[in-house]
């Protein structure tokens, strides 16, 4: 299969596990690099053998070569850069969430389906055989029908100056990480009558941050009855990532649905007993690229439509709502 060719905004800390280290083992090419510091965009594209290295971001979806742009920048800059790369013609694969509301999200969907490109949110969980192997056990009736949801998504303090904590910048517990465990709620709508709706949240503003989040905690309700919890925490005591489906006859937990490569395990408790499930610690990043490729050479469906971005920042944006902060606004490029 022809190689993706792949234009990088940013050097950013992410882009090596996300983009470099799968496009190495894919095969894919990494073309284009730009940086704001360019000396960064230098190091970056030597680590990781990087064609060239652009002048700036603009550089890098003006190159012919580039069909796909990995966009790994602060929250507040995916909508911008990403209408940014649609308006060029070029496919994006996006850090989640893509952008900071729902209002915007729906911007670069509407861009997208106008220019006949594709945009690909990086729920690259979605994509690796522990979460497939979750829904399958749940498909296959083991468990018998849901009814309870449970996902937490933690992590230690960034420094008090990260991005992550920067209102302006798009940032917050939610944003960060909080969307996975909403997310990871929204793919089970096929098991559960239909998505979810938020019943009610909570949470608490990180000291000297106003406006940010350092914890949330959003109860969902499935309209099939069963009910589920979101949890996050950007100044947990450790990393912590369980997704645990309850059902009426067993129940099943992924012990680390986002980092599989550390934690590919999955305990099933049913009428058949215990067991573990080991599913491989290949990066979920690298089968999301994957992915991306098949769907861009061979039309291979992709697990989300377009229109999952837009609500999953809808769920985002309801549960700032209730809780009492605003959603991230949205900023220029």
């Amino acid at each position: 299969m022809e190689p993706l060719r792949i234009g990088v905004l940013g050097a950013a800390r992410i882009s090596g596990l996300a983009i470099a280290g799968p496009a190495r083992t894919t095969g894919d090419r990494l073309v284009a690099v730009a940086a704001r510091d360019r000396s960064r965009a230098e190091a970056f594209a030597a680590e990781h053998g990087v064609e060239r290295v652009a002048g700036g971001y603009a550089d890098v979806l003006a190159d012919p070569e580039v069909e796909v742009v990995y966009n790994p920048l602060a929250n507040s800059l995916h909508g911008p850069w990403n209408l940014a790369a649609v308006a060029a013609g070029r496919h994006v694969l996006t850090e989640k969430p893509s952008a900071s509301n729902a209002g915007e999200a729906a911007e670069v969907r509407d861009a997208a389906a106008a220019a006949g490109v594709t945009v690909l949110e990086g729920f690259h969980y979605l994509h690796h055989p522990v979460t497939r192997r979750l829904l399958e056990v749940l498909d296959s009736g083991e468990l018998g029908e849901l009814r309870r949801v449970e996902v937490a998504a933690v992590i230690p303090a960034p420094a008090d100056g990260d991005p992550r904590w920067s209102l302006e910048l798009a940032g917050g517990a939610l944003m960060d990480l909080g969307c996975y465990a909403l997310h990871a709620h929204r793919i089970l709508a096929p098991w559960a009558g239909g998505p979810p709706r938020l019943v009610a949240a909570r949470g608490g503003e990180r000291a000297g941050h106003p406006g940010v989040d350092e914890w949330l905690e959003a109860d969902l309700q499935f309209p099939d009855g069963a009910t589920g919890s979101a949890r996050c925490n950007m100044a947990g005591d450790r990393d912590r990532w369980p997704f645990r489906l309850v059902g009426t006859l067993g129940e099943a937990t992924a012990a680390n649905f986002v980092q599989p490569h550390i934690d590919d395990h999955v305990l099933v408790s049913s009428r058949h007993g215990d067991r573990v499930e080991h599913l491989g610690t290949r990066s979920s990043y690298t089968y999301q690229l994957e992915a991306l490729r098949s769907h861009l050479r061979d039309a291979t469906p992709l697990p989300v439509g377009p229109d999952d971005p837009v609500d999953t920042m809808a769920l985002i944006d309801a549960c700032y709502r209730a809780v009492g902060f605003t959603p991230r606004p949205r900023a220029s490029r």
